[in-house]
């Protein structure tokens, strides 16, 4: 399991995917031809990936994110350390927070 401030990676054996994974969209490139798994709303820095591989979104705003890695990659950020992450998939999952009546993505 890695984390990255408000970004939670954990690793997935491909025979547990489930099986819709193949039919969700490839989530674009940033313009550094990244795979974008947070933007900061406040700051703007991103949590992002370096590597070979795709990055597809569950629907919905809690939805989780699926990353496939197969050189492995990087996760980076302008304010914390590099993470290196072996080849494989990970599931993707952004910190929540709760507000009286509802619940939010935290904001960076």
């Amino acid at each position: 399991m890695y984390r990255q401030g408000d970004v939670l990676i954990v690793p997935v054996e491909e025979s547990a995917l489930p099986e819709h994974v193949s039919g969700l969209p490839e989530e674009p490139r940033d313009a550094r031809g990244r795979m974008v798994l947070a933007l900061g709303e406040v700051t703007g820095h991103a949590h992002a990936v370096v590597g070979a591989g795709a990055l597809k979104r569950e629907t919905g705003a809690f939805g989780p994110a699926l990353l496939h890695l197969p050189d492995g990659g990087r996760v980076v950020h302008e304010e914390h350390a590099a993470i290196s992450l072996p080849k494989g998939w990970y599931r993707v999952v952004r910190q929540r927070e709760y507000v009286p009546g509802s619940v939010r993505l935290v904001a960076d």
